[in-house]
């Protein structure tokens, strides 16, 4: 009798976690699937958390319902399999706005994270350039170009566009510049569009016509009692035995499969397994690929992160305004790039006491000196700046927390994807049994990384000999 499959997954975040459970659902009976995790515990960017004694996320804060197809999302499929669906809940206030000349403003409808497709509903916090975006009698962009966001936009509408509008949307995700990141990659609809259309207004409005309508439906859930529930119930479910505290150092190939070293130099543990999903960050990935596939892990490492930190605080009865949050752009100078007003945001998590959560985020990718400030002192400019912006003092914190978050987001500059479509045949033909998953090459979202890892884990078991179904 054949002996059961042993894959190994590297990285216990939720892009992992997912393709364990997608293992356990598709593998032969018997896989014997191990999770190791470098930290004490799961679920890398999801962490919910506690603050002035109720429940706050310390990271992600939720996940799109829909997936670019229209149909539900792999986040929501994954809370369904995993038993969660009942707990989806919604925003109760989806209205954000940007801070602009010191004041903020609703954020126009019509946009694509920011481009507009209606010039004149944008007018109130940008004046687009004049004349700029003509038809020049060819498309945007060619069929295997790629370029950086703000490069076309900028060139199309101008900067107060760009530094107003595109810039904070695109830094709110990825804490980011729109002039370093990839179009195709960051905006594929636009990208897809802008292969045909030869105005951007027309490639906007053309993306938003292909876009799949669901009226009504929410656009955004989380969990009630927090995301953490999801990985717990990830974890769970999938039966995976979890090494915490488990940190992979090498990677080497064998006659049947793959060793790794596990544990401190002084006392190693060599695992050998049959399969390799690699479900970490683009550099510690490259460290492991550098013995087996050299070839690529270059071209992995070549991926840069930003760092971030997350500044909540418990605010006792405070005059907010009835918006989910704002955004701020770097031209108005402040340290705050986006604030969240969590429990006017999140109905289930207001509270009878009539204290209010409020977080903003800090950091920008190639200016993240701010980060070097203490906990102490950002949570002391953080109050500043967001009374400055709201026009009024806020009322002294209760409690605070500073979560940061070192190389949280990876900066996909022009031509990413094809890079990544690279490494990954290489891979295929040279060692089908090793895939990467994950943030640093699919994207960011927790949909994104849930089918991430879910489709590496279906090229496992197909390099492996097909699934049990």
């Amino acid at each position: 009798m054949a002996r059961p499959w042993r894959v190994a997954i590297v990285g216990g975040g939720i892009t992992g976690l997912a393709a364990a459970v997608r293992l356990r659902d598709r593998a032969p009976a018997g896989t014997e699937i191990t999770v190791y995790e470098q930290s004490g515990r799961l679920g890398g960017k999801l962490l919910t958390g506690e603050l002035a004694g109720g429940p706050v996320e310390f990271g992600a804060e939720s996940f799109l319902m829909r997936g670019p197809n229209g149909a539900e999302s792999a986040a929501v499929s994954l809370v369904r399999r995993v038993g969660l669906a009942e707990r989806i809940v919604h925003p109760t206030v989806g209205q954000a706005a940007l801070l602009v000349d010191g004041g903020l403003r609703p954020v126009p409808g019509g946009t694509l994270v920011g481009v507009p497709g209606d010039l004149a509903k944008v007018a109130a916090v940008a004046e687009p350039a004049a004349d700029a975006d003509t038809d020049d009698g060819r498309p945007l962009l060619g069929p295997d170009d790629d370029t950086s966001v703000g490069r076309l936009v900028r060139a199309r509408l101008g900067d107060q566009v760009v530094e107003r509008l595109v810039d904070p949307m695109l830094g709110g995700v990825y804490a980011g510049r729109a002039d370093d990141l990839s179009l195709v990659t960051t905006m594929p609809a636009l990208a897809r569009a802008a292969r045909s259309e030869h105005t951007l207004v027309g490639a906007v409005r053309a993306a938003q016509a292909a876009a799949p309508r669901a009226t009504g439906a929410p656009v955004f859930g989380t969990l009630d009692g927090g995301l953490s529930t999801l990985v717990e119930a990830a974890a769970r479910t999938s039966g995976a035995a979890v090494r915490r505290d488990a940190a992979v150092r090498e990677l080497h190939r064998t006659p049947a499969g793959w060793r790794l070293t596990v544990g401190p130099t002084r006392e190693p543990e060599h695992v050998e397994v049959d399969a390799v999903l690699l479900a970490v960050p683009a550099r510690p990935a490259a460290r492991l690929l550098a013995g087996p596939a050299p070839e690529v892990a270059d071209t992995v490492g070549g991926l840069d992160y930003a760092s971030v930190a997350l500044i909540t605080m418990a605010l006792p009865e405070p005059e907010l305004p009835g918006l989910s949050g704002f955004l701020v752009p770097a031209t108005e100078g402040l340290l705050i790039k986006a604030s969240t007003f969590f429990t006017t945001k999140w109905g289930h998590l207001r509270r009878p006491d009539g204290l209010a959560l409020v977080r903003a985020s800090v950091g920008r990718y190639g200016d993240e000196t701010s980060l070097q400030l203490t906990d102490d002192d950002l949570l002391a400019t953080v109050h500043r700046e967001l009374s400055k912006a709201l026009g009024a003092a806020l009322p002294t914190p209760v409690a605070g927390h500073v979560q940061r978050w070192g190389g949280a987001l990876p900066q996909y500059t022009p031509g990413h994807l094809a890079r990544v479509a690279a490494v990954r045949a290489t891979l295929r033909t040279a060692h089908p049994t090793l895939a990467l998953a994950g943030a640093g090459y699919d994207g960011v979202g927790i949909p994104v990384c849930v089918r991430s890892g879910e489709t590496a884990a279906e090229e496992i078991i197909t390099a492996l000999g097909g699934s049990a179904a």
